[in-house]
Parts: C-alpha cells; structure tokens; sequence
C-alpha cells in the first residue's frame, strides 16, 4: 500500500523537475551509453556494457520509485493549516526540556527535509513525536540515545 505525502507547491515542484530530469536527460544517456558499448564488441566479455546496463537498471529503479512517490504526493494548502497543534507543514518551536535550548523546524515530507533550513521529516523519531502536539505540551521522543523531552512552545504556518 503507498503511502501518501503532504507538500508545499515548492517541494512537488522539486520532486516533479527530478522526475523529468532522470526521464528526459539520464534516460536518454543511459540508453546512448548502452548502445556505444554494444558497438565495441563481444557482449560476453564487454564489462563496459555490463556496468551500462546495471546503470541503467538502477536508473530505472529510482525512476519508478519517484513515479510512486509523485503519483502518491498531495498538495498542501499552507494558508488552511490548523495552528492548534503540529500538523505536516506546521512551523513547531520547541524547547529541549534537558538542556533549556529552543529550535524551530518546519514539519515536511521526507523529501524536503533539510536540517540546516530548519526542515525535518515528520517520518523521523523528532517529526513523528511532535505531529499532533499542542502548545504546551510535552512530546517524548525515542531517539537511539533514550528518549528526549521537548516542550511545545509555538505553532505558525510560516
């Protein structure tokens, strides 16, 4: 069963421009590496063509796999969000209840996630323990350490 994803314009935007660029431009070059190592000879003993058709193999693995991941993709209107708890696409300011330090991430699909923009996955130990948390409350995450304790501090659509 496929697994929905929520994202901004942006984000489909990036997932759809990757998809077209492995379809229109390394398709293509797969496929011309392929045919410039079939012309060099014996297939049995031509590793050149072996390692183009694996690339191509992979190639067409991931293709497949953003295909899944786009047709599955929905898009999020950001100017509907509720801000009463911590939803995908949600800005969630948070305290770290062990050692007082605030952050502010924005809760994305896996796809987006950027840590240094401040953009986490909500399929992560931090984004699943937070989806779904009010201002003020406490959310425990399991992390490979232990578990950690943040507090809510703030919620915004931006």
């Amino acid at each position: 069963m496929s697994k929905v994803s929520y994202y901004s314009a942006d984000g489909l935007k990036k997932l759809r421009d990757e998809l077209n660029q492995l379809k229109d431009v390394e398709r293509p070059k797969a496929s011309q590496a392929i045919a410039e190592a079939r012309d060099k000879g014996d297939l049995s003993e031509n590793a050149e063509y072996d390692a183009a058709k694996e690339a191509q193999g992979l190639l067409e693995l991931k293709i497949a796999k953003l295909e899944e991941i786009y047709a599955n993709a929905r898009l999020i209107d950001e100017s509907q969000l509720d801000t009463s708890k911590a939803l995908v696409h949600s800005t969630v300011k948070i305290k770290n209840v062990t050692n007082c330090a605030e952050v502010k991430y924005k809760l994305v699909a896996q796809s987006e996630a950027d840590l240094k923009a401040g953009k986490i996955s909500v399929d992560s130990p931090i984004g699943k323990g937070l989806l779904g948390k009010k201002v003020g409350e406490i959310a425990e995450v399991q992390v490979p350490s232990g578990t950690m304790k943040f507090e809510i501090l703030e919620i915004t659509r931006d």
